[in-house]
């Protein structure tokens, strides 16, 4: 195992990461510096911004009016946002022509009509009528046309230039200051790296040719995530190794030709590695003396403020300064959404707009304090915060011009331009560079942030809206009471104040992960006992086998000894002797135990983390993940079942009452998998036992360990010995004989389609009552791109959906259908990803794979892979480290001709790639639904009307749309397929408990006594 090693948040800060938001805007407004006469002072400032604004709206620009009447607040709005981001970069004429009528078929475009007082938008407005109206009638390579152009039009409103050359000559005065960014997301692969590198370095070279007088003013900014294909917190130590020479490389090139280079915002998972990246830089003697190496701080994050002294103690430290731009943030949904997924016990930024104003009022004061060796850069288009600023200013000794105001490229002239009149201080615009294509991803981040209801761009120049209203003060609204926003509760209530979500790690976090590592290390030398338990007892028998690790073949676990046919005539006498009283049991009693059984996995997460890692192979990530899903199961059924606790009234005739109950079967067997020993097994024993039947559980062979810990757990929460018996053991013996005999009552099953029928064919031929069968089994799942989707995003969806788990669950991916016209594109990525891939030992916090389960497993899709590279189109496989000890299967993805050509469910990290022609759509959904599997279903598509008709027609269980296919979550995807994949109920689903209970109806006639007393009693 290896620990984190680049720790270098203070504790300080990590404490803020979390924190209460009540707490800490209560922090801030301690600290809040301004009098009652200053605060007077911003609101007057403020107000005339806006005003001047406002008097100059005849020179409002096409953007302002533009997001003015279609801010993100209307479905139209919506509607050419996403219209937007994809259009431009759809490669064919048929698809882009498809995208243009889905959207515009579903706006009312006619209530906009005449309604912006900016004629440009009036006559886009128009045209949006005239043609949505024309469709069918206009042809459409006009309608494309015309919307190609509208786009091109809106992206050069963002884009500076092209090229940076392009845009150095796009520079008028000699006093403008610019910060370009060379645009484009995150790299994926090392040529996308490579090419952010060379971008980077050549608008260096050439911001250097400029005249002195000019390149004064001109400044860089540089994406670290754009530099690495990897650039996550798992892979610190490659990152520090070969992204650090890299930046100081650029920040050389930047100190020769003197200019200013800051390193840009990412996600809050990317903060810490951002920081250590920024320091091993900034401490490097090759650039001693040179100011020139910024930061980009973000003021919604809890950690800003104390980041910031962090900053300028690194800057006191070297004696240098740290230009600092501050900006209130750029991936707000997106941590929220992180969050909740990840169970945090709270969010790193705060969640009321007034929160974050007041977050960017106290960095701002705090900046202007530490101006000795931080240079403040204020990048803000709200006149209040702008106006605080100047205030703040005023006080502080600083000289004018020792810091300035920045502006995005294409927002907010009206706003500087009133600045410039009032107070005449210097304004920085941040200007992106490059192709249209690359400009998506940051279009609609800034156009989300800014045509946002709380956006003080989208109100500013709206007549409509009182000035009052745009120059509120932060700290007179936190003053009263406002905290965190009640319609975003904190990701532990996510589900409600009834049932509380798992908690979660946050694995970008160096103390969190130190927190992880440390608490399962003691595990690692542990040697685990597994063997049947019946009434509580653990059992001998003959002989126990040793359990060796699938990562390190010759490292044991522990052992385990499987039980024999006595042992089930034991458990079978006493669960069937047992139910009764169980079943009679109160529901809430049940949910109860349930309760507790939650409380006990998440109080043994260490050791059941590293079980999992050790017995299992899973991943540490992996190993989280599924403890939390046992949690959610336990959690969510003890909340379903109080929809069994009381009786179901029926309508019916006066004098008679009708009621529905359920009650427990009997005896259930629960028979689990190996691919998630924890999750699945201990998903099917809550169920049945929540719903009152008695359970014997048959954990799969290879992950008997886990079974008997779980079992163990369960009785510690409360379930009586007789109600649950966990008995390890062979499918062909023991599973066998529990179907077989006739005092089982039901059966829940996971696992291959074939062990199903086997399953099916026991139950039909015992002489004894008719039982259900619950089963969930695997598929062929299949993914549809068309050439609409976003490639970066497909190609994130593919390697989670395909390899997470080495390809390991029955959800995995396994055929990608690519429309040709995109094909390409998206395997070249895919190609350039899978090589990112690191396959090694699970335990390793930098492993993204670990092994398959076995050695037949492991022969078995060596075999399949070495056959099907004899024959692919296509081929591509992720290079095997040396020396791994283990059963590892290297990702695999190569191309075919027709779904046909797949066996069935090949259950590893091994993907079939099909190309379809965009008309032959119908076809393709019809050759996968012939397979007969349905369990998971993907679709990448920005038309919506394709997607509804791809969800309709595609017969699977779960389908998910625009996302990766793995990671259902209790109560919020239920899980399960049709046809060859399950036969429901979904689990983790509203309908699951009713399949273990009974139904029986009670009628009673109230009229019995001699009359009907409620009917003769009803006044006349």
């Amino acid at each position: 195992m290896s620990s984190p090693s680049h720790q270098i948040l203070t504790p300080a800060i990590d404490e803020t990461f979390l924190l209460d938001e009540k707490l800490a805007c209560e922090r801030l407004l301690a600290q809040v510096q301004l009098d009652e006469s200053q605060h007077k002072q911003i609101t007057s400032l403020a107000t005339q911004l806006i005003e001047t604004c406002r008097r100059g709206s005849k020179s409002q620009s096409f953007f302002s009016a533009f997001i003015q009447e279609y801010g993100l607040e209307c479905p139209e709005g919506v509607l050419l946002m996403s219209l937007a981001e994809s259009l431009l970069r759809i490669p064919d004429r048929k698809t882009a022509e498809l995208l243009i009528e889905d959207k515009l078929k579903q706006g009312n475009w006619k209530k906009h009509l005449s309604r912006s007082s900016f004629w440009g938008v009036n006559f886009s407005t128009l045209g949006l009528c005239v043609t949505e109206k024309g469709l069918g009638v206009i042809p459409r390579s006009m309608i494309h046309g015309a919307f190609k152009c509208m786009m091109h039009q809106l992206a050069h409103h963002f884009v500076v230039g092209e090229t940076i050359e392009n845009a150095l000559t796009c520079i008028r005065g000699p006093g403008e200051r610019f910060s370009f960014d060379m645009l484009g997301e995150a790299a994926l692969t090392r040529r996308d790296a490579e090419r952010f590198f060379h971008a980077y370095r050549k608008a260096l070279v050439q911001i250097g040719k400029l005249p002195s007088s000019r390149k004064i003013n001109m400044s860089l900014s540089i994406k670290l995530s754009a530099l690495y294909p990897r650039y996550e917190y798992s892979k610190a130590e490659d990152v520090m190794r070969e992204l650090v020479p890299q930046v100081l490389e650029l920040a050389q090139e930047a100190f020769r030709q003197e200019v200013p280079m800051s390193i840009d915002a990412e996600e809050v998972g990317r903060l810490e590695l951002s920081l250590a990246v920024l320091k091993a830089v900034f401490c490097d003697p090759r650039i001693a003396g040179w100011e020139g190496l910024g930061f980009v701080v973000q003021a919604y994050h809890k950690k800003a403020f104390a980041l910031l002294s962090w900053l300028h103690t690194l800057a006191a430290e070297h004696q240098k300064c740290i230009p600092v731009r501050l900006v209130k943030g750029a991936y707000w949904d997106s941590e929220i959404k992180r969050a909740q997924v990840l169970g945090l016990e709270g969010y790193p930024v705060y969640t009321r707009k007034a929160a974050t104003d007041l977050s960017y009022l106290l960095c701002s004061q705090k900046l202007l304090q530490s101006s000795d060796y931080l240079v403040p850069q204020f990048a803000t288009h709200n006149a209040h915060t702008i106006a605080s600023i100047c205030v703040l200013a005023k006080g502080s000794p600083l000289v004018k011009g020792r810091f300035e105001f920045q502006r995005l490229h294409g927002m907010g002239e009206e706003l500087y331009g009133a600045l410039k009149i009032l107070e005449d201080l210097p304004c920085r615009v941040y200007a992106p560079v490059g192709h249209y294509e690359e400009l998506l991803p940051y279009l609609i981040r800034r156009l989300l942030e800014n045509g946002a209801n709380s956006s003080f761009v989208h109100h500013v120049m709206n007549d409509k809206i009182p000035v009052q209203s745009l120059v509120k003060n932060p700290v007179a609204e936190m003053q009263v009471g406002m905290t965190e926003s009640s319609a975003i509760p904190v990701p532990l209530w996510l589900y409600g104040k009834t049932r509380q979500n798992s908690v979660g790690f946050d694995m970008t976090s160096a103390s969190e992960v130190t927190f992880i590592m440390d608490g399962i290390k003691p595990y690692f030398d542990r040697r685990w006992q597994g063997m049947p338990i019946v009434n509580g007892e653990r059992l001998t028998t003959r002989q126990a086998l040793k359990v060796f690790s699938p990562a390190h073949r010759e490292e044991p676990c522990g052992e385990i000894a499987f039980a024999d046919l006595i042992h089930v005539e034991q458990a079978l006498f006493s669960a069937s002797n047992g139910w009764e009283a169980w079943n009679q049991t109160p529901i809430y009693r049940r949910a109860e135990c349930l309760m507790q059984a939650s409380d006990l996995l998440e109080l043994r997460k260490f050791e059941l983390i590293a079980l999992l890692i050790r017995e299992a192979g899973k991943t540490i990530m992996d190993a989280i993940d599924e403890v939390r899903e046992a949690v959610d199961f336990c959690r969510y059924y003890a909340e379903l079942a109080k929809g069994l606790a009381e009786p179901l009234n029926l309508p019916g005739p006066t004098g008679e009452r009708n009621q529905l109950v359920w009650n427990g079967r009997g005896v259930f067997v629960c028979i689990s998998p190996w691919n998630f020993p924890l999750a699945i097994f201990t998903g099917q024993i809550a169920a049945a036992l929540v719903s009152g039947n008695t359970v014997i559980a048959k954990p799969a062979e290879h992950t008997s360990l886990m079974a008997c810990l779980v079992t163990e757990l369960f009785h510690k929460a409360g379930i009586p010995p007789q109600a649950l018996h966990s008995l390890p053991g062979s499918g062909s013996l023991i599973g066998r004989a529990l179907v077989s005999d006739a005092r089982v009552a039901g059966v829940a099953f996971t696992g291959s389609t074939e062990t199903a029928w086997a399953i099916n064919q026991a139950l039909a031929a015992r002489k004894a009552p008719i039982v259900p069968l619950i089963a969930e089994t695997g598929g062929v799942n299949a993914m549809i791109v068309d050439s609409s989707a976003l490639t970066e995003q497909v190609v994130q969806d593919v390697m989670t959906s395909a390899f997470r788990s080495a390809g390991q669950r029955c959800s995995a991916l396994r055929v990608l259908f690519l429309q040709e016209d995109c094909a390409s594109r998206i395997l070249s990525g895919l190609e350039g990803a899978m090589a990112e891939l690191k396959v090694g030992a699970p335990e390793e916090l930098g492993s993204d794979l670990g092994p398959v389960i076995d050695a037949d497993a492991h022969g078995h899709l060596l075999n399949y892979i070495a056959k099907g590279k004899g024959t692919a189109r296509f081929f591509y496989q992720t290079p095997l480290p040396p020396n791994l000890e283990g059963h590892f299967v290297p990702p695999t993805v190569f191309e075919i001709g027709r779904i046909e050509e797949i066996p069935g469910e090949v259950f590893g990290p091994i993907l079939h790639v099909i190309r379809f022609r965009a008309g032959d759509l119908d076809h393709v959904l019809g050759s996968i639904n012939r397979t007969g599997f349905g369990l998971t279903f993907g679709i990448h598509s920005r038309i919506e009307g394709r997607v509804e008709k791809i969800a309709r027609q595609i017969q699977a269980g779960n389908v998910y749309v625009n996302r990766n296919m793995i990671g259902a979550v209790p109560g919020v995807q239920p899980f399960g397929g049709q046809g060859l994949s399950g036969t429901g109920p979904k689990a983790g689903g509203p309908h699951y408990l009713f399949r273990f209970a009974t139904e029986k109806t009670i009628t009673v006639n109230t009229a019995a006594i001699g009359g009907n007393v409620e009917l003769l009693s009803r006044p006349g």
